[in-house]
């Protein structure tokens, strides 16, 4: 399995300067103005309030703005955008939800558009640290398979790739605040069974240089073209 970065796919795969570019649940921000640099028109659509007001929080790249809304009801036109990125995202997306989500993809882009879909799989690293209190597996495969149904949505993958990516975390405190911002009962699991948690978080992880620590995640990149 080849390891890289998922910016490094989006690089090699994405044609994004003059492109007008939708990242759907773009949480802080990080890769619209990652796409702004590099040309893009960029618009972040993220759901919650508090991400969003992070976001807008740093100093504009270029043109890049953001929109609440959600990944099934869009707030952009039809057949607006040249490129809508899924990234870390779509299986937070309610199973009921999920094909909604892909009609929505394929409504905004133009014809010939693309949509790029990177999921982390349920396995690896730092998914067995995690999984004890936040354990994913079922929704990160319903994302891998409403994908499969793509064609269903006019949606048709020319391309996939399966590689490793790294998690990078300053220390088991930024672990803990990652995962309990999520929901309270994470936060509620995490208590209950911390020490266990601190040993996985040691033996899975490979600790830098600078005193991070680095964890495997296996994640899939796929690119689908709108018919």
């Amino acid at each position: 399995m080849d390891r890289r970065t998922s910016a490094e796919v989006m690089g090699e795969w994405l044609p994004v300067q003059g492109a007008t570019v939708v990242d759907v649940g773009c949480g802080d921000g990080w890769l619209v103005r990652m796409l702004t640099a590099k040309g893009a028109h960029v618009t972040g659509v993220e759901v919650s309030p508090k991400q969003l007001a992070h976001a807008r929080s740093f100093p504009t790249v270029g043109d890049e703005h953001y929109l609440q809304g959600i990944a099934e009801d869009l707030p952009l036109p039809s057949r607006s955008a040249d490129i809508v990125i899924f990234f870390n995202s779509l299986h937070h997306v309610d199973k009921t939800g999920l094909p909604k989500a892909m009609r929505e993809a394929a409504r905004v882009l133009k014809p010939g558009g693309i949509l790029f879909v990177s999921e982390p799989l349920a396995e690896g690293d730092y998914f067995d640290v995690m999984k004890p209190v936040h354990d994913e597996t079922q929704v990160r495969r319903q994302a891998q398979d409403i994908l499969r149904l793509a064609p269903e949505f006019g949606l048709l993958a020319e391309k996939q790739l399966t590689h490793i990516d790294t998690v990078v975390l300053k220390d088991f405190d930024a672990f803990h605040d990652r995962l309990t911002s999520i929901n309270p009962q994470v936060r509620e699991r995490f208590i209950e069974r911390e020490d266990d948690l601190r040993d996985s978080f040691a033996r899975h992880g490979r600790q830098n240089a600078d005193g991070s620590w680095s964890f495997d995640q296996p994640m899939r990149a796929v690119f689908l073209r709108r018919a």
